[in-house]
């Protein structure tokens, strides 16, 4: 357990201060939420109906910002091969990472979600379901993420592996949040698949990023 919270809080001072962390992500989003409006023209209730779909796209692209060097930075400097030599199992090591990862750049996301939703003219109950979603959603982005850092340990090519695993998790959490505003279905029924999506890939990403890692360095 000492070397799980060890792992853990030496990858949140190494992703605020290498990669930036929840600053730059939260300055990516700003950017884009500044940008929008520009695009769009003043048209408030337009701003209003695609507010949540920019906010997820926001939170989308921001968490790839840091995803390539998830494993390649420790696989340079061979930290990688002293968490496969260590008593700690590597999809526990894994977990840590993607844990490490959200911490410092999608929590602080979720966080300025409502600030952000102010721009955009949503109302507070919209803002309210946007956060909620993007809490139970962003994690599944992120073991996403992880999986596809394994398998590349980095690279250009990061986000084009990423980006079509995460659509379903895009497609509900966008859906759940469109649900809380105008309906027609359930706010309940789209988000419970959200929050399933994020359980599966707690359950399988560790494993199969773990794998990746091990074949990588075989």
């Amino acid at each position: 357990m000492q070397a799980l919270s060890a792992l853990l809080v030496r990858d949140m001072r190494l992703s605020v201060r290498v990669g930036g962390g929840a600053l730059i992500g939260v300055l990516f989003f700003l950017t884009l939420v500044t940008m929008v409006p520009l695009g769009v023209g003043p048209d408030l209730a337009l701003l209003g109906r695609i507010g949540p779909a920019i906010l997820w796209l926001g939170a989308l692209l921001a968490s790839l910002l840091t995803l390539d060097r998830l494993f390649a930075a420790d696989h340079e400097d061979g930290a990688l091969d002293l968490i496969l030599m260590g008593r700690l199992p590597l999809e526990l090591a894994v977990g840590a990472k993607a844990l490490a990862h959200w911490l410092t750049t999608a929590l602080p996301l979720v966080i300025a979600a409502p600030l952000l939703g102010l721009f955009l003219n949503l109302t507070p109950a919209a803002i309210g379901a946007v956060t909620l979603t993007l809490l139970a959603g962003t994690p599944a982005l992120t073991l996403i993420g992880t999986l596809a850092a394994a398998l590349r340990r980095g690279g250009l090519l990061l986000p084009v592996l990423v980006l079509p695993l995460t659509i379903p998790v895009l497609i509900f959490g966008i859906a759940a949040s469109n649900a809380a505003i105008a309906g027609p279905v359930a706010f309940g029924t789209p988000f419970t698949v959200l929050v399933a999506l994020s359980l599966a890939s707690s359950a399988i990403a560790p494993f199969a990023a773990a794998a990746a890692l091990r074949h990588g360095l075989d």
